[in-house]
């Protein structure tokens, strides 16, 4: 059982990952997806032939993307559709069609939406759907639902989940899109494929010199395409996995073997002189034992591959659905399983050889004697059993466990790993509260965030303050820029606070709230550690609007942080370093509950609103899906905790009960009863398992800070939370698990045979 957990935690770790990269990679080939994306203000479509012109450029297209507001029947909220042109047949980000047709090029009110949004308002080819643009309301006619490989993880603005029934996507024949936005003869997006082996870099600098007279705001490559990047992440979490997860299981299966055979040696040492006698050497009978240790490996490679395979697959399928692949593709390469056998079957003979090699080259004569008899001796002259005061069964336990001390040793980590592998998994409730806690209650704290599709002047604030039941509003500036040290550069979001900003909060180390500074940017952890700066140090900024200019600018605090890369600084001063006026983006409001009704009815009809984030169902989305992620891999990791823990303590027990039988007997013999004999068994894996739970907590907490530090990207960071119930949840899985093994021998002690034990052994 412990070999066929751990075969079936590598097939299930490196298939599950190979089967999504694969299934990636194919619906990314065979969509087109793009290689680098960029964004415009308004630039002509003659521009198009020079960029393919640029060395390495395989294919560009302009696009032109629109939010709309969304007035959905039953959704008291507004959501938001996001418009992006229609991909040609033979186009970049190609829409795999699931459900009808696509929108004909010259009904500009008909469109494709994304998969996601279909299934949550049960939209069908010919239903209508309500938006509303710069004031303006439209209704759309669906024609189709389809998936496309750059929106596999549909993330609405300022959301930390995808929702999406407040947001979708909708593809619309391009001249529609360019009626709408003024836009006719030009493009607001651009997509470029590059051919193999050119260079992104090189191809970025040229794209971003061209476009930048027309309000380019820096191209990115696909590693910062948010759904490409989410996924990655995703990815990243299993190989973490892979890697963590499956050594655990075959270093305690190496134990196992090693322990029980050596056990089952030492009681064969008679047989085993015999045999040399007969004229059998050290090899046959090494021979022999690395046989019988192959058989048991064989049943739980074919076992673990098995369950592997299975696990394997469903763990792929509810990545596949979650990211909305159109289909998965299951890795069943033949190198893991081979791998997986091969490991396994390395660790089992290792086990084995190291338990033989100390009976296998003795001399006949010396391996047919009887080993010779246990010296026992009181704990210094007996004072430790009367300061104690134990019973007599309990010192013939402890001594019988100090005789054997390795022995003992191994029980002990062997149950240990499987507290470990406990402790190294529950602890990510606590960690996923924290990031709750810290993200939606003590940094963002308001209750709506609205978004405007363009800058504001600051007296707008107080328009906003005005609509029904806000009771406070705060304003925010975002401002897209790329910050760097030396040769790291990272693209991020610059978010400008007002003084003594209280919805919108920056965290300190210590979690206590600090104040914006005047002067300069505060950087999240996350990002001062890509960086490698400090405070005091100064950092590059080049803006990606306005003028585009340069800046060094000083770190002046580092923020608390678990999501994405941010840099803050005073409102005031990112205007001033973007050579703007006192202007504004978006705000973050405190909504009074009784009337969210009226006030999404006035945002939804206001001219200028583009997105709005509502605090409370994001925090319900995240907590679906951390709670549905935690809950299927956790109980996984319970089932093969329980595994090593049944395995470890069954196999103590059978072995002491085989190799204590006469000595048992006699003392049924003596006038012990059946629950005095089993007491005596039963405290020594009482006391073994015990023992463990300290180191296991121990350990525990090593692969937890393993973890963290193997889960963490640049999206997000997951704090690491231990509190006492960790340790304790874990104890008790690995304490039951014990139990049942050991009850599962109590069967096997009343059935003693006290005659037959007795008998002398030929």
């Amino acid at each position: 059982m412990v070999m066929a957990a751990g075969v079936a935690t590598l097939v299930l770790g490196v298939g599950a990952v190979s089967s999504l990269e694969r299934t990636r990679d194919a619906f990314y080939e065979a969509n087109r997806f793009a290689d680098i994306f960029a964004n415009a203000t308004r630039a002509p479509r003659s521009l198009l032939e020079r960029i393919e012109d640029i060395p390495g450029v395989l294919d560009a297209e302009g696009r032109i993307l629109r939010i709309a507001i969304l007035d959905m029947p039953g959704m008291a909220e507004p959501g938001s559709l996001l418009l992006v042109s229609t991909p040609s047949d033979d186009g970049l980000n190609r829409l795999h069609l699931r459900l009808g047709r696509m929108p004909d090029p010259n009904r500009l009110n008909e469109v494709v939406v994304s998969q996601g949004f279909a299934e949550a308002h049960g939209l069908v080819p010919g239903d209508k759907v309500r938006t509303l643009m710069d004031g303006r309301t439209r209704e759309i006619t669906v024609t189709g639902v389809a998936i496309s490989p750059e929106f596999i993880y549909a993330l609405g603005p300022g959301d930390m989940m995808p929702d999406p029934r407040r947001f979708g996507i909708a593809w619309i024949p391009g001249e529609g899109l360019a009626a709408v936005r003024d836009l006719e003869g030009a493009f607001d997006n651009l997509i470029v494929k590059l051919a193999t082996g050119a260079s992104e870099a090189r191809v970025i600098a040229e794209v971003d010199a061209l476009l930048e007279p027309y309000g380019g705001t820096g191209a990115t490559g696909r590693k910062e395409q948010i759904s490409h990047a989410f996924l990655d992440a995703e990815l990243q979490q299993l190989r973490g996995m892979a890697r963590v997860l499956p050594p655990i299981f075959l270093l305690v299966s190496a134990l196992l073997v090693n322990m029980t055979l050596g056990r089952l040696v030492a009681l064969e040492r008679e047989q085993i002189g015999l045999l040399k006698a007969l004229g059998y050497g050290p090899g046959a009978i090494v021979r022999h034992y690395v046989g019988f240790v192959l058989a048991i490996a064989a049943f739980g490679i074919a076992a673990g591959w098995a369950a592997g395979a299975w696990m394997g697959a469903g763990l792929a399928g509810m990545y596949a659905r979650f990211f909305d692949f159109p289909f998965l593709l299951f890795s069943r390469s033949p190198d893991t399983y081979a791998i997986a056998a091969l490991v396994t079957t390395a660790a089992a003979v290792l086990g084995a050889v190291n338990a033989v090699r100390t009976v296998a080259w003795l001399p006949p004569a010396v391996a047919m004697a009887p080993p010779a008899p246990v010296r026992y001796r009181r704990f210094w002259g007996g004072a430790v059993e009367q300061l104690l005061q134990a019973r007599q069964t309990s010192v013939m336990v402890v001594r019988h466990l100090l005789r054997w001390p390795l022995r003992t040793l191994g029980g002990v980590f062997g149950i240990s790993l499987a507290v470990a592998a406990l402790v190294g998994s529950l602890w990510s409730f606590g960690s996923g509260e924290r990031m709750i806690d810290l993200s939606f209650f003590r940094m963002d704290r308001q209750d709506v965030s609205v978004v405007f599709s363009g800058l504001a002047p600051m007296a707008a604030i107080h328009e906003v303050r005005r609509l029904p039941g806000v009771l406070r509003a705060e304003p925010l500036r975002v401002a897209d820029a790329r910050i760097g040290s030396g040769h790291v550069t990272r693209r991020i979001a610059i978010l400008g606070l007002p003084e003594g900003s209280d919805l919108s909060r920056l965290l300190a180390a210590d979690e206590r709230p600090m104040e914006v500074p005047e002067q300069g940017l505060v950087l999240s952890e996350a990002l001062a550690d890509i960086l490698g700066v400090g405070i005091g140090d100064q950092v590059t900024l080049e803006l990606l609007k306005g003028d585009r200019r340069t800046l060094s600018v000083p770190v002046r605090e580092i923020s608390l942080g678990y999501l994405g890369l941010s840099a803050s600084g005073r409102l005031e001063t990112v205007n001033r370093m973007l050579g703007e006026g006192s202007v504004f983006t978006g705000a973050r409001i405190a909504l009074d509950p009784s009337q969210e009704d009226a006030f999404y009815a006035d945002v939804r009809e206001t001219p200028g609103s583009g997105f709005l984030t509502i605090q409370s169902l994001s925090l319900r989305k995240f907590r679906e899906t951390l709670a549905q992620n935690q809950t299927i891999m956790i109980s996984v990791l319970a089932v093969l905790a329980g595994i090593i823990a049944f395995g470890v303590v069954y196999n103590f027990i059978r072995i002491s009960l085989s190799e204590q039988g006469r000595e048992l007997a006699s003392l049924r013999v003596l006038g012990f009863t059946r629950s005095e004999v089993a007491a005596i068994l039963y405290g020594e894996i009482a006391v073994v398992t015990l023992l463990a739970q300290p180191l296991g907590w121990l350990v525990g907490t090593g692969f937890a800070v393993a973890v963290v530090r193997g889960f963490g990207s640049e999206l997000y960071r997951i704090p690491l939370v231990i509190g006492p119930e960790v340790y304790a949840r874990a104890s008790l899985i690995v304490l039951g698990a014990a139990l049942a093994s050991a009850l599962l021998v109590r069967g096997r002690i009343a059935r003693l045979d006290m005659i037959e034990v007795l008998k002398t052994r030929e």
